[in-house]
């Protein structure tokens, strides 16, 4: 065999460990008992020293080494181009490091959802804070003197930088904050209304996720306080939740979840337990969520075939047509949760999370003024209070299990769906007229054939260029959302 061959085979064995890390992340979210979790932490950071051990071993190095001048094959180059990353970021992080940090997010998932369900600030800020500074220290390690929260935004979004992205939103939030300062002004459409069967919600939302391409041989739908995917391959899981009164919350947290799983699920199988068979960024995988969800499923087409279904589904719940339900699905309205947004103010939920976890890796911020951040800057943007801690600083889970520099990837996400959007609009002109059928085969076949399939065959930024045939810009995404609701708000 030869040094690529035994690199690819110990590689994949460690690909194999951490889907099996990822289940333990997944059974804690949905079926784990409460009273687990402090073995949980000790589980996971068990098998998160296992993981940093094979990822820093020697024999990596050595095998990168030895084939180091080598012409490879397209896909050989990519594999070693994503382990060698992995192998110089795991070598500057101390193994005690990684299993401390392991345990203390497992064991702060915990803390953090009771201190929300007390609404309890106080009670979450020693973890948060203890997380902060095994983070800070972490990306000390890994920046060596460069600018800490880059060092953790490598992780989710490779070759992009806070500064890139500050800039990038900053052109984004006062266009947005202007269109949504007029639509306050306007008439707003009717509201859903009523009770909705939870029951007839998972019943549709299974429908639903099967429409997009979800294939349920390989993978489950769940309840979760928190919706998200997980797994890849040939098991993908994702969670969903329910709301008697807000059905959309369901059927929009299923959509986007299943433009996570299908990502994972539509990667070339040859690709399977190697470096290229996940999504290449989390900016990338949530701009198949978010074009999902939003281009597609909350489009004047897809809404007229899913006010039948759910018609069908609940009988009359006072929404005429199907006109007035489009504007009913994509009624802009007060709200404190980022996950329940409408489409044209999520971004701003995102952006505030990304200053004050900016300011926070950078010192600026401290945990004991983080909610007094956090509510004045929702002032300021939306124009009202927070009037409790879930709907404010405790309603994500993310600052829990340590997700710094992840929060950004949303919003990049949306980025990146609206250079997709524009090209897969050109490319597939007739595309309402089957989306109007509940048949999204078309559009969900493009994504797949132009991002989907490559999974990590390509940087970020590469594959939306090579998809859109445009360097990712936030243009198109301002163009879509202005046209869009300037015509449903009549501005």
């Amino acid at each position: 065999m030869t040094a690529y061959d035994d690199l690819m085979a110990y590689t994949r064995e460690t690909e194999a460990l951490a889907q099996i890390s990822g289940r333990l992340g997944w059974d804690q979210e949905t079926m784990m008992p409460r009273g687990a979790t402090a073995q949980r932490g000790e589980e996971s950071a068990a098998i998160a020293s296992v993981l940093h051990a094979r990822r820093t071993d020697a024999r990596v190095g050595a095998w990168i080494d030895a084939l180091a001048g080598t012409q490879l094959y397209d896909t050989a180059a990519a594999q070693l181009r994503h382990i060698s990353r992995s192998y110089t970021r795991n070598s500057k992080v101390p193994a005690a490091l990684a299993a401390k940090i392991a345990r203390v997010t497992s064991e702060a998932q915990g803390v953090w959802a009771q201190a929300r369900s007390d609404e309890n600030v106080a009670a979450f800020a020693p973890a948060l804070e203890e997380i902060i500074a095994l983070r800070r220290e972490e990306a000390a390690a890994l920046s060596e003197g460069g600018d800490l929260y880059d060092a953790l935004l490598s992780d989710y979004e490779p070759g992009t930088t806070g500064a890139e992205l500050e800039a990038m939103f900053g052109a984004l939030r006062p266009e947005l904050a202007n269109l949504r300062a007029a639509i306050r002004e306007a008439e707003a459409p009717a509201k859903l209304t009523g009770h909705f069967d939870e029951d007839a919600q998972m019943a549709l939302t299974r429908k639903l996720a099967e429409t997009f391409g979800y294939d349920m041989n390989h993978g489950r739908i769940d309840k979760a306080v928190h919706p998200f995917s997980s797994g890849s391959g040939l098991d993908v899981r994702i969670t969903t939740r329910t709301n008697p009164t807000d059905p959309f919350n369901c059927f929009y947290s299923t959509i986007h979840e299943v433009g996570h799983a299908t990502y994972e699920q539509n990667i070339h199988s040859d690709y399977l337990l190697t470096p290229l068979g996940g999504g290449v960024s989390m900016g990338v995988h949530e701009s198949q969520s978010r074009i999902y969800e939003n281009q597609i499923g909350r489009s004047r087409a897809f809404t007229g075939w899913l006010f039948g279904q759910m018609r069908d589904a609940f009988g009359d719940f006072g929404i005429a047509d199907e006109d007035s339900f489009y504007a009913c699905v994509n009624r802009v309205s007060d709200g404190f949760i980022r996950t329940e947004a409408d489409e044209l103010q999520y971004n701003l939920h995102v952006l505030l999370r990304f200053d004050l976890e900016r300011a926070l890796i950078g010192g600026d911020l401290s945990v004991a003024d983080l909610e007094a951040a956090w509510n004045d800057r929702f002032a300021a943007d939306f124009g009202y209070a927070v009037d409790k801690p879930s709907h404010g600083v405790l309603q994500d889970v993310h600052w829990s299990v340590g997700l710094f520099g992840y929060f950004p990837t949303y919003t990049l996400g949306n980025v990146y769906a609206g250079c997709l959007n524009e090209a897969m609009r050109g490319a597939l002109p007739g595309l309402d007229n089957q989306l109007a059928q509940g048949d999204t085969s078309a559009a969900t076949g493009w994504l797949r054939d132009h991002v989907q399939t490559h999974g990590g065959l390509y940087e970020p930024s590469e594959v939306i260029a090579n998809a859109s045939g445009v360097t990712p810009t936030e243009a198109p995404l301002l163009t879509y959302l202005t046209k869009k609701f300037a015509a449903l708000y009549k501005l």
